[in-house]
């Protein structure tokens, strides 16, 4: 993978660059941020730029046979450690045929992603002791073709203690040539010992001009839906590929948040109910979905209040129903409505039965809605 493939991060690919033109490579590395931020990417990248036999001056050369083996995650040197579901795959070995055509399909996946990938029954996944094992009979060998060997660690913070604790040693004393480059989404999970001895890289958003670029020429996203498109993802490449792709869906969250919002202005209990029944027939994500969807047009309503429509980012059908909508949310209510929409999301991760939920939002919204 070349540099130039990654979106975004000019700033940060220049730094990797220079840290191996400088021959300063540190021995290990937390790529830091969200999956749809790009980590993943951005560390192949950079594993390809060390291996490039003809370095440029931006990136590795994409031609030699190194680059090649990097590209097609065959490279003897390269391994990569990854969760798994313990009962079915104590190490990641067996599944690297599954981990080549997930990144051959696109290299911007979360975990959940990789979850639906590999296992049906959608266990838990984590990295186990066996997997510590392997990665220090891995590196306990000479490098094959390259001068260095990289280890990959993908999503470290689900690295289960006894896991951690083995590796402790070859973080802090590696053998010679030895990178290791842990990739995580969050460091509360991952051993303070482990943190102290790695070189954080913290991955921020993806640059709006770097996303939009990617959503008008990859995929086609109309100027109509761009702006609502960016606002929501966030930065979030995984996140706007979603929303790009599925227009219809957004639609039809639009007119449950619009039924949602009325029946509750209205304070037509019956209908309160029935729309809390009928979303908790609808799955966890698309549940998950519908409440980010709700914070975007609370964000966009204060926005639309106080800016003049200078700072909003929604589309021509968003627009058209808050021009009536948007007054109804104010200094007053906002922060009861964030709260309540944030922890409804917080408790449906953590399996909260969606038909209460959803029921007790509707009433916390009459409540909220006629404070404006």
């Amino acid at each position: 993978m070349l540099f130039q493939q990654v979106t975004g991060h000019a700033e940060l690919k220049r730094l990797l660059i220079q840290e191996v033109n400088d021959q300063m490579i540190s021995h290990a590395q937390l790529f830091l941020g969200k999956s749809g931020y790009g980590s993943l990417p951005l560390a192949i990248a950079f594993v390809q730029y060390i291996f490039c036999e003809n370095k440029q001056a931006n990136d590795s050369c994409g031609s030699c046979p190194s680059c090649i083996k990097v590209k097609n995650l065959q490279h003897p040197d390269l391994h990569f450690t990854f969760p798994t579901v313990l009962s079915e795959n104590k190490t990641s070995d067996p599944l690297l045929g599954e981990w080549r055509d997930q990144i051959a399909e696109s290299p911007y996946f979360d975990l959940n992603d990789w979850l639906e990938r590999i296992d049906p029954k959608l266990r838990n996944l984590s990295i186990g002791v066996d997997q510590s094992q392997e990665i220090l009979k891995k590196l306990s060998l000479k490098a094959f073709e390259g001068k260095y060997k990289v280890m990959v660690i993908w999503m470290a913070e689900e690295m289960n203690p006894q896991c951690s604790n083995k590796l402790l040693k070859i973080l802090e004393e590696p053998p010679q040539n030895t990178v290791f480059i842990l990739l995580a989404e969050s460091v509360d999970r991952i051993l303070p010992t482990i943190l102290s001895r790695t070189q954080l890289f913290k991955i921020p958003r993806i640059d709006t001009e770097s996303l939009s670029k990617h959503l008008r020429e990859e995929l086609n996203v109309s100027p109509v839906h761009l702006q609502s498109v960016l606002v929501r993802a966030e930065g979030d490449r995984i996140e706007a590929e979603k929303l790009a792709q599925a227009q219809e869906e957004t639609k039809t969250t639009r007119d449950i948040f619009i039924q949602m919002m009325r029946v509750c202005y209205k304070k037509n209990v019956i209908d309160m109910m029935d729309w809390a029944e009928n979303i908790a027939s609808e799955g966890k994500e698309a549940q998950k979905q519908f409440l980010e969807y709700c914070l975007h047009m609370f964000r966009q309503s204060m926005l639309k209040n106080y800016t003049q429509d200078t700072l909003t980012r929604v589309s021509p059908e968003e627009d058209s129903f808050l021009e009536n909508f948007a007054k109804y949310i104010t200094g007053n209510n906002i922060f009861d409505f964030m709260k309540s929409f944030n922890d409804a999301h917080y408790h449906l991760e953590r399996n909260a039965n969606s038909r209460i939920l959803f029921t007790t939002l509707c009433f916390n919204v009459m409540r909220y809605i006629h404070k404006a």
